[in-house]
């Protein structure tokens, strides 16, 4: 289960050492962790990493299927998450160690900065083959945060980015070796702790409002 550590300004929430799907459990622990760093006062930014193979493979398709009768309710907490994470009021890196697919991977988008192993895993949005099309909320969050040619082609094609691909078409911002990624990602989330706050909560409120308002809508059924 996820949990929640800190490092002098900055916390580091690690979602797991397993897949990382969003069982409702998982979700809970996670909202409770942002809860506690979003009330935290003073200078302060977060790091999101994973331990083993993924940092997080998305939706929990086998709960969501033997719960058929929560889907909708199901969709708005993953919605929730995602609107949560994008508009909160301090920095948010992801430290992405392994495979960072479908649901994962938009996480992964709705922070504001991505580091990514070089040499291993693959970051994928794979709707397009699995026949899971993205909610109008998903598709407004994976546009708004990925030039229109890379968007389109992640979500079209379902290409699966390593970590250099990843870099070089703007998914993640830096791509290094696997030794280096959480303290990449700390060091960057600590040179942005100050900005921390209502004014930061506020540029990022305006500047994804659309954005925001197609996560928080009624949301349409994923097939």
């Amino acid at each position: 289960m996820p949990s929640l550590d800190r490092q002098d300004n900055v916390f580091v929430l690690d979602l797991g050492d397993g897949e990382n799907r969003f069982h409702p459990d998982w979700l809970t622990a996670v909202d409770a962790a942002l809860t506690e760093v979003e009330k935290a006062e003073g200078p302060r930014a977060l790091v999101t990493k994973a331990t083993g193979k993924f940092w997080s493979n998305g939706l929990d398709l086998d709960w969501l299927f033997a719960h058929a009768g929560e889907h909708l309710e199901y969709v708005v907490s993953v919605h929730g998450l995602f609107a949560r994470t994008l508009s909160l009021p301090l920095v948010t890196v992801a430290a992405l160690q392994g495979h960072t697919f479908a649901a994962g991977a938009m996480f992964s988008l709705a922070h504001d900065l991505r580091v990514m192993r070089a040499d291993r895993g693959f970051w994928c949005l794979p709707e397009a083959d699995i026949d899971i099309p993205f909610t109008p909320g998903m598709s407004a969050l994976v546009q708004s945060r990925l030039a229109p040619r890379t968007a389109h082609e992640a979500m079209v094609t379902a290409r699966r980015y390593g970590g250099l691909d990843a870099a070089a078409a703007g998914v993640v911002d830096h791509a290094v070796a696997e030794e280096d990624v959480l303290a990449t990602a700390v060091e960057i989330a600590r040179s942005q702790a100050a900005k921390a706050g209502d004014t930061l909560g506020t540029i990022k409120a305006r500047m994804y409002a659309p954005v925001l308002a197609a996560l928080r809508d009624t949301v349409a059924p994923l097939g």
